[in-house]
């Protein structure tokens, strides 16, 4: 007891040193507890998500391109409600109705066209002390004057000028030449008559017009001729404005719109 007495303190710090290694032994086992423990709180807090499935966008994508795309709405072929149908008494009293390319302009149709010539005949050839003289006949079918049409006969010399053309070569003897070469005075354009032949050229066209609903014809159509009666299609008045080989061209004379009207030689 006397030594308990006099080395207590040292018996105490003894204990504690004892106490501290026995701690300081089990702090690894107590730390890697420890830390086992915080790894299955984590595991339990941070579950493994299953990925999402893909998403299915296809119907937004045809939104998506209705919405790219023009509208159109059709109020004419299929909806009668807002644009009914109309119908139009014809000449027969039968009924027509009305829609694009059954009245109007566009429901014309050019029953023919016939090509209008330029003719040039040799058709004389006369001699005298000054030279020789060469009458030469022109037609010229597409003149706006009717008077001008008919055939008329020019004396030509060489060289020298005419209405029509000038003379600028004669081919052969002169009082019996094969061939006598002209120049056009409207295209300068140099061209062969032959003795005995014509030269022709196409210089316009003569149309002839119907409009079926009101039973209504117009022959020999020309450009820049009023045609007798008036072209009156539909109530709106027209006229040719060109004809050419497979079409005419009428123009409305309230607003200057033209209309092109196709000729078909076999419909």
């Amino acid at each position: 007891m006397d030594f308990l007495k006099k080395h207590y303190e040292k018996v105490l710090l003894g204990v504690v040193l004892l106490a501290l290694v026995v701690v300081a032994a089990f702090l690894p086992v107590m730390i890697s507890s420890e830390q086992e423990s915080f790894a299955r709180q984590a595991e339990v807090l941070r579950p493994q998500p299953k990925e999402l499935p893909s998403l299915e966008l296809a119907k937004q994508k045809a939104l998506l391109q209705r919405m790219e795309s023009t509208l159109r709405l059709d109020f004419s072929t299929t909806n009668k409600l807002v644009n009914p149908v109309q119908w139009q008494k014809k000449a027969d009293e039968s009924f027509i109705k009305v829609e694009k390319g059954s009245v109007g302009v566009e429901a014309a149709t050019v029953t023919s066209i016939t090509p209008l010539h330029l003719i040039i005949t040799l058709d004389q050839v006369t001699t005298s002390d000054s030279g020789a003289r060469y009458l030469i006949g022109v037609s010229r079918e597409a003149a706006v004057n009717p008077a001008q049409r008919r055939k008329r006969q020019f004396s030509a010399t060489l060289n020298n000028k005419t209405e029509v053309f000038i003379l600028r070569e004669v081919k052969g003897p002169v009082d019996n030449p094969s061939e006598l070469v002209l120049e056009l005075n409207d295209t300068n354009e140099t061209v062969t008559l032959k003795r005995d032949g014509e030269f022709r050229r196409v210089d316009g066209y003569l149309a002839d017009l119907r409009y079926t609903p009101e039973n209504k014809n117009w022959l020999g159509l020309r450009v820049g001729v009023n045609p007798r009666p008036p072209i009156f299609i539909a109530g709106e008045e027209y006229i040719v404005v060109a004809i050419l080989s497979n079409e005419v061209v009428l123009s409305a004379k309230s607003n200057n719109k033209k209309t092109s009207v196709p000729y078909n030689p076999g419909s």
